[in-house]
């Protein structure tokens, strides 16, 4: 099925992701327990993640297949920045939380919050020695991140739209948040022609992909970014035409806040996955169905419509949506929910498929 808009080759991108990388080794979806420690990283495929400049279509984590494993101990959710600053400085005897963390640079009231959600989620160990909370780590947080490839997809890219993308791949390659940025583009029977490459940053990689077949060849070979190294965060850019001169604004981002975002951005890649568009969608609209692509990818399609939808058209504004009858939800369904019940719940086991170590 012909994707039939940016979305809908939008999941068919992050599906061949997380078969087909890294680019040349390929794997099945129940493969990914079953490799041993010499082969290649485990990975893990997000979908519209970033930060509040910069937003990314699809994300590839390549990770320590131990490390991930060991990820699992924390939960299937995410740890924020005020949780990573906790899980990553608890000390393996008890402390108070104090003498053990380093000073957050915001009021220790909110790591309080903080200590106190942790222990709630089992993953800190918490006592009171008289009116002080002492804390101790219950497993090290694991160094599991091991590279960050952005893909951007566009998949009819014309010069116009080179253009368009070309000072968002600029921003990516100046700031070097990701190791890799990728462009995934629909693969046709005419070859990518030179503008578009002129038009795009030469560090960044060109995939044609067939949506169908979920093949893809590389067009262009991405450049490595100095990740560990400060980036360069671009703020205004001239606005004078060709003939403007004038320099852009910018500043310099240090590598420590560069590593702090990059594994931000991982927890909650690791915890939303690519899956996670049923959660901004109706799936309790009796249209609402999950059709299978390539005999296991389960897309959104609305019956109504006769097309896979977007987050924006399967809404509660729908005028075609209809809430799913009571009797679906009693007759012989779980008790807990209907179809659109089930769907969240086969979405959510292939997602945690994904995550090793996650019961």
């Amino acid at each position: 099925m012909t994707p039939d808009s940016e979305f809908a080759f939008e999941l068919r991108t992050c599906r061949w992701a997380e078969r087909e990388w890294p680019l040349g080794y390929s794997h099945d979806e129940h493969s990914h327990d079953k490799r041993s420690h010499n082969d290649p990283p485990s990975h893990i495929v997000a979908r519209q993640l970033g930060t509040k400049r910069r937003r990314w279509d699809t994300i590839v984590l390549e990770c320590d297949p131990t490390g991930l494993r060991n990820r699992a101990r924390f939960g299937a959710k995410r740890l924020d920045s005020d949780l990573l600053h906790i899980v990553r400085n608890a000390p393996a005897e008890w402390a108070y939380y104090r003498d053990a963390l380093p000073h957050p640079g915001y009021p220790w009231r909110y790591v309080r919050e903080a200590i106190h959600q942790a222990d709630d989620r089992g993953i800190l160990e918490t006592r009171k020695q008289g009116n002080r909370i002492q804390i101790r780590r219950k497993w090290p947080y694991p160094d599991w991140v091991e590279r960050i490839v952005a893909i951007e997809n566009k998949p009819d890219l014309d010069a116009s739209a080179a253009r368009v993308l070309g000072p968002q791949l600029e921003f990516d390659v100046a700031m070097a948040l990701a190791d890799e940025v990728w462009v995934a583009t629909q693969a046709t029977d005419e070859t990518i022609t030179p503008a578009l490459f002129e038009g795009l940053p030469v560090a960044a990689g060109i995939l044609t992909l067939d949506p169908d077949a979920l093949t893809a060849e590389v067009a262009w070979h991405p450049r490595q970014l100095a990740v560990n190294e400060p980036g360069t965060r671009i703020l205004e850019r001239p606005d004078g035409g060709d003939r403007d001169g004038s320099a852009a604004r910018f500043e310099y981002v240090d590598p420590e806040t560069k590593a702090e975002k990059r594994l931000a951005i991982a927890e909650r890649a690791y915890e939303r996955g690519w899956r996670s568009f049923v959660e901004t969608m109706r799936p309790d609209c009796r249209h609402f169905e999950l059709r299978a692509q390539d005999g296991m990818q389960l897309s959104p399609y609305c019956s109504a419509k006769a097309c896979q939808p977007t987050a924006a058209e399967c809404s509660g504004s729908c005028p075609e949506f209809e809430p799913e009858p009571p009797v679906w939800r009693t007759n012989g369904w779980p008790i807990e929910g209907g179809p659109g019940k089930r769907c969240q719940q086969l979405l959510a086991a292939r997602r945690r498929r994904r995550r090793p170590g996650q019961q």
